[in-house]
């Protein structure tokens, strides 16, 4: 499919709540494209940046850097966290199933991986045929894993916050405001 020689943008609105929200998209065909779909799935971005979190600070214990020193090894590592993540993901979607309208991002991520990776740890290969036995546990144990649900307003508005000074204030006495 050739490129178009102008990108072309479209500014969608939809009021949800009252309020009207905007977004502003080079994806053009109204017709592959609805509007209402592409402001709803907007909606959604931020379970993404939940997902990268999740992996950071989960899946790598929140260290800065890779264990990995070649870029052929960096790769596999990433590849071997995204794959995990992903599993962890399947397992929690299969969780959420026993769990009657909760989705599975409204389920600790941690607390799950924690019960999955217990799961894991407790199936031993020799006697496989109790894997299904211990899998219809973990399903059954999801309800523990659901998280209260989040507040759709703020209750406290963004404010900013002002940074510490760098050095102590030294408090005038009256001797020297003269």
């Amino acid at each position: 499919m050739p490129l178009p020689d102008r990108l072309t943008a479209r500014l969608l609105s939809k009021t949800v709540k009252g309020k009207v929200c905007q977004i502003l998209t080079s994806m053009a065909d109204p017709l592959r494209f609805p509007s209402d779909e592409i402001v709803d799935l907007y909606s959604q971005r931020w379970e993404i940046e939940l997902g990268f979190r999740e992996m950071k600070q989960t899946l790598l214990n929140s260290s800065y850097t890779l264990r990995s020193k070649t870029p052929e090894m960096i790769e596999q590592e990433l590849w071997g966290v995204l794959l995990g993540y992903n599993l962890l993901r399947y397992q929690m979607v299969e969780m959420s199933r026993h769990c009657p309208g909760i989705y599975p991002c409204e389920m600790s991520f941690t607390a799950c991986t924690w019960a999955i990776l217990g799961f894991i740890n407790s199936v031993s290969a020799d006697r496989s045929g109790n894997i299904p036995k211990y899998l219809a546990e973990l399903h059954a144990s999801a309800p523990h894993y659901v998280l209260p649900h989040r507040r759709e307003e703020r209750v406290y508005p963004r404010a900013i916050r002002l940074k510490s000074p760098k050095y102590p204030i030294r408090n005038k006495n009256a001797s020297q405001l003269n």
